[in-house]
């Protein structure tokens, strides 16, 4: 979002000097996310392969429609965190900071400016005036502290609790052996102060994040629940409509404090609709953006078409798509087990699946990701070798599981694929293709699904950020997403240290350390990576904006409150 008073780059230091403020330049290299020049080089995805046209000016009205096969997981910005839903929860709700779309730029958002500390242990953040919600309540600095301690409430079973662990009196919370988080003060309605047990070079952008988004505590506790069907935020659009598994319709909030978004009068967000008919419709100018991955049955047609070249979106991307494997459900809970998948998943056929838009991996990061190590040998490709260890662990004679995944294109194709791999080794998969919410529910449970195909999209371009969530012991709970619920403690302890690293001349000492601890997750072998894939995407002819929305791959897919309709 515009709000330029000072801005961060999270792929070099932080930078202040709009602010005019030594105090906060000293500061903020402190709290920067270390950056080497392999992580300045490499964290920034490359743009779109051709030249995307000059945008028109933008300009106020109309509408446009989004279409999606299942509804959203949830739009509650503490609990949706799926691909589908990072648009339309940024579109209705706001958090301290935010990034500029189309780059890995971050800005303050609702705050209007910030203060970190020389040792990087407290933050304090001036919040806009006269921020108000969509029910017309002015929007206090209370708000902010009960959005995030909403979040910490183990009773909420927010996949994103773990990223507010870092504060001060955290844990007695969650523990519930206090009422509220010490280390989130309000000196008065305007002012937020966060102090920290340690240095944290990621925090700037866990206050990006949505689970920082901010919530008026009467419209949560209102509807408990279902607040996923009633949201009310301060974003630049609130909430017409919600029928679930049909549409979602938003409005444009007319008193949103920031004028530089919100250019459409209105967004629908159509549910039902395969991927193909996505497709096809949009080809049509009948509908406006394809919400869900390219489909492959189109791509060669819409990405050959000349007509169409400026209205096909690609992006390169910091994802990895990848099975995980539940470590509490037998036969994975043995690491051979786990590592035999490992050897007999056939990743060069996912790629042609995939039309070749994708590239085999062999590890958790990406390789745009600072700390992503190209001397990683992984796992062969090798059934021999798996039927070995299948036998180690006690089940040479083969066993049978589940595979969950959204029922989807590509997913069922690469669902089908994984069947046919491990069958070489004695392994029969069940396939489970559900709807979205339902295959994310399944898969998010302790005793849910034996193993499950998904993807992660980087919310901030930081090693950390492909552990916390979806490794780490902080997601392994019910309703995380760390769906292999791997949970290492050891691995815990030396991501935190990681993370404390927040001197920009040991940058490199910080990449070498995530190296490490993912060089050591991959030994315990909860997931089998399986690609790294690019975005594409199609828009009508009358959707525009600056040409680098097209392709934000860090904080959203599409920008939906940043785009305008032409004339």
């Amino acid at each position: 979002m515009n709000r330029l008073l000072s801005t961060v780059s999270l792929v070099g230091l932080l930078a202040l000097g709009a602010c005019g403020e030594e105090k906060k330049e000293e500061a903020a290299s402190q709290a920067a996310p270390a950056a080497t020049s392999e992580a300045a080089s490499t964290a920034a995805p490359a743009t779109s392969e051709a030249a995307a046209p000059a945008a028109s000016t933008p300009r106020q009205g109309g509408e446009y429609t989004v279409l999606f096969k299942d509804d959203l997981d949830s739009m509650d910005p503490a609990i949706g965190y799926t691909f589908q839903s990072w648009s339309p929860i940024r579109a209705v709700f706001d958090g301290l900071m935010d990034y500029k779309p189309g780059t890995t730029e971050l800005v303050p958002d609702l705050a209007e400016s910030f203060e970190i500390s020389p040792d990087g242990l407290t933050y304090t953040f001036k919040l806009h005036d006269g921020v108000k919600f969509h029910n017309g309540r002015t929007m206090t600095s209370a708000d902010v502290k009960y959005s995030i301690e909403r979040v910490a409430d183990p009773k909420t079973q927010s996949p994103g609790a773990g990223y507010f662990a870092g504060i001060k009196g955290y844990q007695d919370f969650a523990d519930g052996k206090a009422k509220d988080i010490a280390g989130i003060t309000t000196p008065d309605d305007k002012t937020v102060k966060f102090e920290l047990s340690a240095p944290n070079a990621t925090m700037l952008a866990v206050f990006g994040l949505n689970f920082g988004m901010v919530v008026p505590k009467e419209e949560v506790e209102k509807y408990g629940a279902d607040f996923t069907h009633h949201i009310v935020g301060t974003g630049a659009y609130s909430l017409a409509e919600y029928t679930p598994g049909q549409r979602i319709v938003l409005n444009r909030f007319k008193d949103n404090f920031n004028k530089a978004e919100g250019f459409a009068d209105k967004i629908t967000i159509q549910f039902g609709i395969e991927p193909v008919v996505q497709v096809l419709k949009v080809q049509n100018n009948e509908a406006d953006i394809t919400g869900d991955i390219f489909p492959p049955a189109k791509f060669l047609e819409v990405s050959k078409d000349p007509a169409l070249k400026d209205r096909f979106i690609t992006a390169d991307q910091l994802n990895t798509n990848y099975l995980a494997m539940n470590v509490n459900l037998k036969p994975f809970d043995k690491v051979e087990v786990r590592q035999a998948v490992n050897m007999a998943i056939d990743k060069d056929r996912l790629a042609k699946i995939l039309n070749d838009r994708a590239t085999p991996t062999n590890q958790v990061l990406p390789p745009a990701m600072g700390g992503y190590d190209k001397a990683y040998q992984g796992y062969p490709h090798d059934l021999e070798k798996a039927k070995e260890l299948l036998k180690a662990a006690g089940v040479g004679e083969g066993f049978t599981t589940q595979l969950y995944f959204q029922n989807a294109d590509p997913w069922p194709r690469m669902g089908q694929a994984i069947q046919q791999d491990l069958a070489a080794i004695g392994i029969k998969v069940e396939l489970k293709g559900l709807d979205l919410a339902t295959s994310v529910g399944v898969s998010s449970k302790p005793d849910g699904a034996p193993m499950s195909l998904t993807e992660w999209y980087a919310d901030f371009p930081d090693p950390s950020n492909f552990y916390t969530a979806i490794l780490g012991c902080a997601g392994a709970i019910e309703g995380g997403y760390n769906w292999s619920f791997y949970c290492n403690k050891d691995i815990d302890k030396r991501a935190a240290e990681a993370d404390a690293i927040t001197d920009p001349a040991k940058a490199q000492e910080r990449l070498d350390a995530w190296k490490g601890i993912y060089a050591d997750i991959m030994k315990d072998a909860p997931w089998v990576p399986l690609v790294n894939a690019r975005r594409y995407a199609l828009k009508s002819a009358k959707i525009d904006g600056d040409p680098s929305y097209f392709t934000d791959i860090i904080t959203q897919p599409f920008p939906y409150d940043t785009v305008w309709v032409k004339q």
